[in-house]
């Protein structure tokens, strides 16, 4: 007899819904701004001190990440949000509905009349929760979801924390990942490293900076979640052996990665390109100079006039963004990269013309991995 169900069920969310609406009005009595002293009382992690200090923390690395983007706007906003975005877990209704923290912090917001802005980035502070998750609506709530997260981060990494195998009781993986996200998605202007580097001052002398290890771990991360997407691990570790630090670029070198992997130049360049790796690697420093009057062989004169067009052509346009046409610029640079290894000793006797032959391939080289390393592609 269904109505029997109808009926218990009824019994015991009756009186949850009541719960509920007893604490949301009792909530609603106390603005958030009077709940931050009481953050100053619950514990966040005994070698990182209470959630009041944590919050501190979050909101100079918001100040921090927002100033970044230059918005004088944004950075008080975000100062706003990132100093409430807490105060709900001191709130009875989160107290008796976990699950609800971050969405009460939202409506005690606008119930304060602190505005859309910030009230949606104290609800949205949290996100992505998960993989596929949305992210935060508003520009105030990703500096603050940011922040919160490196504030995790770079905490843990800090205290020697770090994810074991299948262990990862503080979700550093997914904050990680979530950090990428942002990143990617909303083409932030923000260089990866010196956004780790910058929320590393909010904790004092609490932690050791462990910024490098961090960075490393977050390009794991995108390593592992680009591959998931479909691009093949040369593709991915031809573009992620340079660091590019404005991850929202990734997805563009990745395209041009493949385009010019299509090329029928594409594996005489990458071969050569490896080659010209394994010659400087050898030697010193060597400036990126040549001196035209030094070039004796026909095959390097070729090379050295084929790259005075080409150079400058993929040059221009790698710094226009479109590195699509800057990699396929260099795929006329074949017959000469190939000319000049069958017929040029780079290592000669005399100095001069050892030192400007390596010269020659030292500003090759450079031109030729602004996009990618290619000599991750050679197979």
């Amino acid at each position: 007899d269904t109505s029997f169900v109808v009926g218990g069920n009824e019994r015991v969310v009756r009186p949850r819904l009541a719960d509920a609406k007893f604490f949301f009005d009792q909530d609603r009595k106390k603005t958030l701004a009077s709940r931050v002293d009481g953050l100053g009382k619950v514990v966040y992690h005994n070698k990182l001190g209470t959630q009041g200090e944590r919050v501190e923390r979050v909101r100079a690395i918001a100040k921090a990440i927002a100033a970044q983007l230059c918005d004088a706007a944004l950075v008080a906003n975000a100062d706003l949000a990132a100093q409430l975005a807490k105060t709900d877990l001191v709130t009875d209704m989160v107290g008796e509905f976990p699950e609800l923290q971050g969405i009460m912090g939202g409506y005690y917001a606008l119930n304060d009349g602190l505005g859309t802005e910030v009230a949606q980035a104290i609800e949205d502070h949290y996100k992505p929760r998960f993989a596929g998750d949305a992210l935060p609506r508003n520009m105030a709530g990703v500096v603050v979801a940011l922040a919160d997260k490196l504030e995790t981060l770079v905490g843990m990494f800090g205290i020697g924390n770090l994810p074991t195998g299948d262990k990862d009781p503080f979700a550093l993986r997914r904050h990680a990942l979530g950090v990428i996200r942002m990143l990617v998605e909303k083409d932030l202007a923000l260089d990866v490293t010196a956004l780790v580097q910058s929320a590393v001052p909010a904790f004092g002398d609490r932690v050791t900076d462990a910024s490098a290890a961090l960075v490393d771990f977050m390009f794991e991360r995108l390593a592992g979640s680009l591959r998931e997407q479909g691009y093949s691990a040369q593709e991915v570790e031809s573009v992620l052996a340079l660091r590019p630090q404005r991850l929202g670029d990734v997805a563009k070198r990745l395209a041009a990665v493949r385009a010019f992997a299509a090329l029928p130049e594409s594996p005489a360049l990458a071969a050569a390109n490896k080659r010209i790796s394994n010659i400087l690697k050898k030697t010193d420093d060597v400036d990126a100079h040549v001196s035209p009057v030094l070039l004796q062989e026909a095959a390097e004169k070729a090379l050295y006039a084929a790259m005075q067009t080409v150079l400058p052509q993929a040059q221009s346009q790698w710094e226009a963004g479109d590195y699509t046409a800057s990699l396929q610029s260099l795929a006329a640079l074949r017959a000469p990269v190939d000319a000049f290894f069958e017929d040029v000793m780079v290592n000669a006797e005399a100095l001069d013309l050892r030192l400007n032959r390596l010269g020659l391939l030292k500003s090759l080289h450079l031109a030729m991995n602004r996009v990618a390393d290619l000599s991750k592609l050679a197979a």
